[in-house]
This record gives structure tokens, sequence and C-alpha cells, in this order.
């Protein structure tokens, strides 16, 4: 049943990636996310809709413009991919429940706040506090408890401190990020923050290794890194955390 429900929100887990492409695209810019219709960013021809089925059009168009033949990046499909398996996975992790509509709508927004950060190293404040309110909303109201209050701001204030220490390695919008990790994760946010931390370090030692000295003063992006975590802890972040108390 989970698997068939799961197969089924793969679809709808495309268009919402499709639409996470726009919203990458023009919030950070403060564009309207309705009008005008996408068009092409080379010749600003506009796009019809045969031309913007998620993956789809793009495996047609051999990546593509119809118009121009301009190169259409890679991220497009890539986040239509990744938006539709996250959707999928937490369906098929949690079933038809409150808890997978809830995932979903975290991953998508961890999908947008990956995307702005990679391109433009920010993480905008009119995704990520208004997605924390609703998750934090959601989950206080469907599991009554203080733990994801607690844990949001405790997420929150651990990485405010790491940004206050060293102010160049980390930024206002990972602070931020962590607030809705927090909120959508409770009890199992120190694993994302874990993860984060952990997977940040492989890129980090690679500057470092070219650069010497001079990659100290060479930033990352790290809000990439902390969703990475935060989608580790939503489908793992139970037994992780188990076992980590079992063995320590």
């Amino acid at each position: 049943m989970d698997a068939a429900l799961a197969l089924f929100a793969l679809a709808p887990g495309l268009a919402l990636g499709s639409f996470l492409n726009v919203v990458a695209a023009r919030v950070p810019l403060r564009r309207s996310l309705v009008t005008p219709g996408s068009t092409c960013f080379a010749c600003e021809t506009p796009i019809a809709w045969y031309d913007n089925v998620p993956l789809l059009s793009y495996a047609v168009l051999r990546g593509r413009c119809r118009h121009c033949h301009a190169s259409i990046p890679w991220k497009y499909p890539a986040v239509e991919a990744a938006t539709a398996a996250l959707v999928s996975g937490c369906f098929l992790r949690f079933g038809l429940s409150s808890a997978a509509f809830v995932g979903a709508f975290f991953c998508c927004v961890l999908v947008a706040v990956t995307v702005t950060d990679f391109e433009r190293r920010i993480i905008p404040n009119r995704i990520v506090l208004p997605a924390a309110a609703v998750v934090l909303a959601a989950n206080t109201a469907l599991r009554p408890s203080p733990i994801w209050a607690i844990a949001a701001v405790g997420a929150a204030l651990f990485l405010l401190l790491a940004a206050l220490a060293y102010p160049g390695g980390m930024g206002m919008g990972d602070v931020k990020l962590a607030l809705l990790l927090g909120a959508a994760l409770g009890r199992t946010v120190p694993v994302a923050m874990m993860a984060g931390m952990l997977s940040a370090l492989v890129p980090s030692v690679a500057v470092l290794a070219k650069h010497g000295r001079a990659g100290r003063k060479m930033g990352i992006a790290f809000g990439p890194f902390l969703a990475l975590g935060g989608v580790l802890a939503l489908f793992a972040g139970g037994p992780l955390l188990d076992a980590y108390l079992r063995h320590f």
C-alpha cells in the first residue's frame, strides 16, 4: 500500500520540483512567482506548456531551448527529480499520514534553500522563516509537545553561537535554517546538525588542500549540507540517535 502511494506521489513531486525551480530563481530577486510565465533564460522566448513538462521535456529537447538551442542548465531536471524522490520517500516512510505531508513540505523547502544557497550564497528569509513557522505549528498541533519549539530554538542558538565565534564560516541564513530543522525534527535535530557538519568537512578539506592557507578565507555554502543532514534525520534520525545513545 505504501509503495503504491509512493509511486502515485511521484507525479505531484515532479510538479512541485518544477515549481521549486521558479521559487529558487525568483524569490531571491523578489519577483512574482506567478507572472510573467516561464521564459528561456537566453532568448527570453515564452516556454510552451509542452516544453515545460518535468523531466520529459528536458529529455525530448535534449537539454536545449527549442527556439535558440541554448543549453538548459542541468539543475532544472535535477531539482525536479530530487523533489519527486523526496516527496515519494515521505509517503513510503510515513504512509498516508499528516507526518508524510509535513515531511514532504519540509523536504521541498530544503530543496529550494539548497539551490539558492548553492547558487547565490543566500538562504532567503521569505522562504525559511514562514516555513519554520508553518512546520512548528503543524508538528505542535499534530503531536503536542514543547520539544518542537525547544529543538528549534536550541538548534538556532547553537549555530548562532558558532556564527558569532567565527563570522566568516557561518551566516545568519544557516542559523534560520537550523530553526526550521529543529521545528521539523524535534529530538532528532542533533543528527541533522552532526551529519551536516561532517559532510561539510569533505569540501572544506578539499579547498584547504587545493589553496593552502588562502583556503581558510574561502567559505563554502553550508546550507546544502544542513539540508542533507535534515533529510537524513527525517528518514532515519530516530534509529541513528537511539543507536548513538545506546553505545555512548
